[in-house]
């Protein structure tokens, strides 16, 4: 066998849906978490019904590990239950006869041979997850990030070689998806175990993702470590308008308890923002809106302001009216999205105005200072994200 297959997912498919044609090729690590992105009807669902074997396709190959799920030259086609796979859906699906409990241990049933000792596995996956005090009651009392909490659970305790998470948080609301997001980093940072993440949500993919799947119009067009695909043509809803930003990789450098403050270090430049509660040297990911970028073209002084760091402007690029940033209750105002150069492997994104584009001059190769707010440095407004950043190939 081909050793470097156990580590890979590898799809090469056809499928047709009436006039839909869906077509996917891949291969990426079996590791780390893995965003399936586009447009509501561009195929990410699809795949995932293909993999879990929900869907059959009409031609090609879909290996999982090392073990071939599908295969139309050959005539496999593994069936669902012997493919060792989690599946989390839109709505939990929770069976409505059983207690969280029943519906967790049902999970675990279906482990099978693969299950390890029953309170191992049990007592750590409800713990994981806050289940502890919800054991006892019934799916229809429980709120909606509960039971989407409890289906991750069940899907977990099947042993599954793969997680499929079919846009799992796309039914909640903004209250309950922030419940339920730090479960699912958890889950990504602390289980060995590959995760197929379905979204449309901009903030859930920059803020789980190692990896990156874009679709477009029923075809995978672009795949591979998320800083990377975030450069494709298709990415530009992950990088533009009004949701323009940038994603920072760094280590905790330390704490400054007396002023509240953290320091993270990053590749060429440091960030102090607020106090996390993270032990020095572990890794943290974070997302800089260009709105809260401001920029200057000679070194700043006597300012509030502590994060100024220097750069290069690489682009300077026009947003139409209907990317503008919003200002309030007020009409969107149109803007130029500037990004700057400021370390090795990272852009930080300006949203300024055209006048004040025009009148600073800013152009490609100009040296600027870009100026950020400790204050704005909040975990929940810029979806820090412990953990694995990812590098797939």
């Amino acid at each position: 066998m081909d050793t470097a297959a156990l580590h890979r997912l590898r799809v090469a498919t056809r499928k047709r849906l009436g006039g839909f044609e869906h077509r996917c090729e891949i291969d990426l690590p079996l590791a780390g978490l893995t965003a399936l992105f586009g447009a509501s009807g561009a195929g990410k669902s699809t795949l995932v019904h293909l993999v879990a074997g929900l869907l059959r396709p009409d031609s090609g190959r879909i290996e999982v590990g090392g073990e071939v799920f599908f295969d139309s030259t050959r005539g496999i086609d593994l069936p669902v239950h012997r493919r060792a796979l989690g599946v989390v859906f839109q709505d939990a699906r929770l069976f409505p006869h059983l207690s969280v409990e029943g519906n967790l241990r049902y999970g675990r049933r279906r482990a099978g041979a693969r299950a390890q000792p029953p309170r191992g596995p049990f007592d750590a996956v409800v713990a994981l997850l806050g289940l502890g005090a919800l054991l006892a009651r019934a799916p229809h009392t429980l709120s909606g990030g509960e039971r989407q909490r409890v289906a991750i659970g069940r899907a977990l305790l099947a042993q599954p070689r793969l997680l499929l998470m079919d846009e799992p948080l796309a039914a909640l609301d903004a209250p309950r998806k922030a419940e339920v997001l730090p479960y699912v980093e958890r889950l990504r940072d602390e289980l060995d175990l590959p995760v197929l993440y379905v979204s449309h949500a901009v903030e859930e993919v920059l803020r789980l993702a190692s990896a990156l799947v874009l679709f477009e119009a029923g075809a995978a067009v672009a795949a591979g470590p998320l800083t990377e695909v975030l450069e494709h043509p298709c990415a530009a809803p992950l990088r533009g308008g009004a949701d323009a930003g940038a994603l920072v990789h760094g280590h905790l450098a330390g704490h400054d308890p007396d002023l509240g403050l953290s320091t993270l270090a990053c590749e060429g430049f440091a960030l102090r923002l607020p106090l996390l509660d993270l032990p020095p040297g572990a890794p943290v990911r974070l997302r800089i809106p260009a709105r809260d970028v401001a920029l200057a073209l000679s070194p700043p002084v006597d300012l509030s302001i502590t994060n100024r760091i220097e750069g290069r402007i690489e682009r300077v690029i026009e947003r139409m009216p209907d990317r503008a940033v919003a200002t309030g209750p007020g009409r969107p105002v149109p803007h130029v999205e500037v990004q700057v150069r400021v370390g090795p492997g990272t852009v930080l994104a300006a949203a300024v105005t055209r006048e004040s584009a025009q009148r600073l001059g800013l152009a490609p190769g100009l040296r600027c200072w870009c100026l950020v707010k400790s204050v704005a440095l909040h975990a929940d407004a810029l979806m820090l994200a412990r953990g694995r950043a990812g590098a797939a190939g």
